[in-house]
């Protein structure tokens, strides 16, 4: 895959991780893994797979694809605003958009910032976070560009 999503740059044991969490905090995403597990084919049940413990469903998951786009935008959504917000409060308050422990109030309208504060927010979170902190920055040039002016051209300077 030339340029996989970000949710596909991790390695397969944190994806494993990712869906596993996701599966034990809600019934829903168990009820959706378990509805890409069946739409693959192979035979499997959903009773069957509503009872396997939620590590081997998202092994299972994960070592056949079964995520969709949508999927994957919700894990990493859930990864980086409920699971391990520290990366998206970061970038938050060194771009000084208001938010709390990372979720931005629903009334706030894109653009989020202006180029500036992006810039410093990228750079912040780069410094602090490493490779973690760029994938997150690349989740959110990808899914909310629109509203992170210059990030694509962060992402695409030197260093990146």
């Amino acid at each position: 895959m030339a340029n996989p999503s970000p949710y596909r740059q991790f390695s397969a044991d944190r994806r494993v991780a990712l869906v596993t969490r996701a599966i034990k905090s809600s019934k829903d995403m168990r009820a959706v893994m378990v509805t890409r597990m069946v739409s693959r084919g192979g035979g499997f049940r959903p009773a069957t797979l509503l009872q396997w413990p939620a590590e081997k469903l998202a092994r299972e998951v994960v070592r056949l694809g079964a995520e969709t786009a949508d999927d994957e935008l919700n894990l990493l959504n859930m990864l980086y605003v409920e699971f391990e917000p520290e990366i998206q409060a970061c970038f938050l308050d060194a771009a000084g958009v208001t938010h709390t422990n990372g979720q931005m109030p629903e009334e706030l309208e894109p653009p989020f910032a202006d180029a500036a504060a992006v810039a410093k927010g990228a750079a912040v979170v780069t410094e602090r976070f490493g490779p973690d902190g760029q994938l997150y920055l690349r989740t959110i040039a990808k899914y909310n560009g629109s509203g992170w002016p210059g990030l694509e051209d962060v992402l695409a300077g030197p260093g990146a």
